[in-house]
């Protein structure tokens, strides 16, 4: 249970429960309350808590993604490449990028006006809704959005892809059967996760308008928000 996999699976899981947390308790509430309501502080917290533990997930598969690579593309480094000190290095970056990436964000929000007390269009503070609310300029907040978010969630991708492009040449080159299926097991629970995960992910923010509707974002909201960190413990407990 010391090794870096497992290290990476309880960062994993301490993530998952912060962003279960920042969102599931109140809309609990408001389901037995049926009073539908949070303050602005309370929307602001919640956003941000959302964006930060949300980018720590892309960014950690991005990670254990790079895990299983040197695992298996170059076994003999991997106690050398995967240290302690490196995981450790490695899980310290991703959140203090996702902290600032949240702090931005919601520090932007924060210059917009709202007029009047609006309903969003969904079951908690996510960044479109809030913005639609807003009769100020949200030309600037977009794009922050369209640059960071896209950021955050096609580059971490990216590595995941590259990292399993490299994972599946190795197995192809590996002539026993037994031992290509050995390597495969090793990656597949995260494959899994990654699928489910970024697929979600894709249809509720890189979808054109034209076939996104309200009905689809909450939906795939609810699958990564609370599904998904349920699915996990599943997933890699069967590993």
């Amino acid at each position: 249970l010391h090794t870096p996999m497992y290290f990476l699976l309880a960062n994993l899981s301490l993530v998952d429960i912060g962003l279960t947390s920042s969102i599931v308790p109140k809309m609990l509430v408001n389901v037995q309350t049926w009073r539908h309501t949070i303050s602005y502080a309370g929307c602001l917290t919640q956003m941000y808590f959302f964006l930060m533990f949300g980018d720590l997930d892309s960014f950690f598969l991005a990670v254990m993604a790079y895990d299983r690579y040197v695992a298996i593309c170059r076994p003999l480094h991997y106690s050398t490449v995967m240290s302690p000190h490196v995981c450790a290095l490695l899980l310290t970056l991703c959140w203090v990028l996702t902290h600032a990436v949240a702090l931005t964000y919601t520090l932007l929000v924060t210059r917009l006006s709202f007029c009047v007390t609006g309903e969003i269009a969904h079951f908690f503070c996510d960044v479109t809704p809030v913005l639609k609310l807003s009769c100020s300029d949200t030309h600037i907040n977009k794009l922050v959005v369209f640059v960071l978010g896209g950021t955050v969630l096609v580059v971490p991708f990216i590595c995941i892809v590259i990292s399993y492009i490299h994972i599946v040449v190795a197995i192809l080159r590996v002539r026993t059967p037994s031992r290509a299926s050995k390597a495969f097991s090793t990656c597949s629970s995260h494959l899994c996760v990654v699928c489910v995960f970024y697929g979600t992910l894709f249809t509720a923010y890189l979808c054109p308008p034209s076939v996104a509707s309200e009905e689809r974002d909450i939906a795939a909201a609810a699958v990564y928000t609370v599904v998904i960190p349920m699915l996990n413990p599943v997933i890699y407990s069967f590993r």
